[in-house]
């Protein structure tokens, strides 16, 4: 039975539905967009079907949607799904779904599932609700990519700085620091403030993983910007999902 689309409407949801602020200026957003796109696309096959799951904006979907791959978008925020469905309404390997109509797929409709930056806003309960459904809809053996994963080491101030060195090279630094005392005042600070982020050790999260039908490793690197975050890589098992 489908799970994704039985998710509540999330605050963290409604805020990214809303007029946000948490890029500071358009260089930021291209350039973030375009280095997740670059980290995940050695991970992926040839020719294969790919999810990505909460993908916000998702501005370079066309370098992960090459000829011999189809490729999934799916937002829950309806503002990010109307851009999306806009700027990829052309593309005929791509298609934007909201959690609802992925529910309605088939099982093992996917080889991949990509969810980056997004375990930090759902409870445990989510993840493992996300967790079982995914399992669901990867073909056997297939791979769920979990990026960003926050440990319980990172802090704000370490994001805040990983942010400016990203900005630095890529010629943003003066708005980088702008922005980030904007953010300070911000509804996302107000959010993260009284909500805080969910974070996993490395253990906790391969237990997880295991725990739900996978086989976990960390990857070398994490996918983005912030080194100090953690991608998992993990082989949907041959047995049942729980």
């Amino acid at each position: 039975m489908s799970l994704i689309g039985k998710l509540p409407m999330s605050e963290w949801v409604a805020f990214w539905n809303s007029q946000h602020s948490i890029y500071v200026n358009a260089r930021h957003r291209d350039v973030h967009c375009r280095t997740i796109a670059h980290d995940v696309e050695p991970y992926l096959p040839a020719v294969a079907t790919v999810l990505d799951y909460g993908c916000g904006d998702a501005l370079h979907a066309d370098l992960i949607a090459t000829p011999g791959r189809e490729l999934t978008l799916c937002e829950a925020a309806s503002s990010v799904r109307a851009a999306l469905a806009q700027r990829f309404g052309s593309y005929p390997r791509i298609r934007v779904l909201s959690p609802e109509e992925l529910a309605a797929l088939p099982a093992s409709s996917f080889d991949v599932i990509v969810m980056h930056s997004v375990a930090q806003y759902l409870t445990p309960a989510e993840m493992e609700t996300l967790l079982a459904e995914f399992h669901r809809l990867l073909r056997i053996k297939g791979l769920l990519i979990l990026g960003d994963v926050v440990s319980p080491q990172v802090s704000a101030v370490a994001d805040a700085m990983v942010l400016l060195r990203f900005a630095a090279g890529n010629g943003f630094l003066g708005a980088a620091i702008v922005g980030l005392a904007r953010t300070l005042l911000s509804e996302y600070w107000r959010l993260r403030s009284r909500l805080g982020l969910t974070r996993y050790s490395e253990a906790a999260m391969s237990e997880k993983l295991a725990r739900l039908g996978y086989y976990p490793c960390r990857a070398k690197a994490n996918i983005g910007h912030n080194p100090y975050r953690m991608t998992f890589l993990a082989r949907r098992s041959e047995t049942p999902g729980p």
